[in-house]
């Protein structure tokens, strides 16, 4: 189960220690209020494809030029990134919400549906619409808790629009990373 938190309502959350004491997280309420890009992130290993949303996403280096993102090990995307090595990421502009819908979509292929795409140099699905593209390879993967970070180098860019991005100030939630 997702837990996000839905910035209109801002709500207190309450959880439960490894002790079962009741308390109020404090820290779980700071990071409901931290705004993210929202991203699709895609990657391929030999034949199969998929995308996903991604927000947990942050630049590490200029030179090299590296990125981080999280994912967590039980979405399809895991297993295919480590398998391939790579993963795309994109970005998105303001107006480009529905595309958050269909990236939640259970089926792979149907994710892709109507949407002109090609395959990048490293065999990751690229968004003919976006704002801009980054093409990873990655070069290191942690296990620091509950998500891989996946540390990739950016192989191939481009800035196809100079439009505001998508946020998580434009949304009604925020990812805070259960499941």
């Amino acid at each position: 189960m997702s837990v996000a938190i839905n910035w209109r309502k801002r709500q207190s959350y309450i959880a439960r220690s490894e002790m079962g004491k009741t308390m109020d997280k404090a820290w779980l309420k700071a990071l409901g209020h931290m705004c993210y890009g929202i991203y699709v992130l895609t990657t391929a290993d030999r034949e199969k494809i998929n995308g996903m949303i991604a927000s947990w996403v942050s630049q590490v280096s200029y030179d090299p030029p590296l990125v981080s993102v999280a994912v967590h090990p039980n979405r399809y995307s895991h297993d295919m990134i480590q398998g391939s090595g790579h993963f795309a990421l994109h970005l998105l502009k303001r107006d480009q919400r529905y595309l958050l819908q269909k990236f939640k979509l259970p089926n792979p292929a149907s994710k892709f549906e109507s949407l002109a795409w090609s395959r990048g140099e490293t065999g990751c699905p690229i968004l003919k619409e976006c704002l801009a593209f980054m093409e990873c390879k990655v070069r290191k993967i942690y296990n620091p808790g509950n998500h891989t970070l996946f540390i990739g180098q950016v192989v191939a860019a481009q800035l196809v629009s100079e439009e505001p991005p998508l946020t998580t100030l434009d949304y009604e939630g925020v990812y805070l990373g259960r499941e």
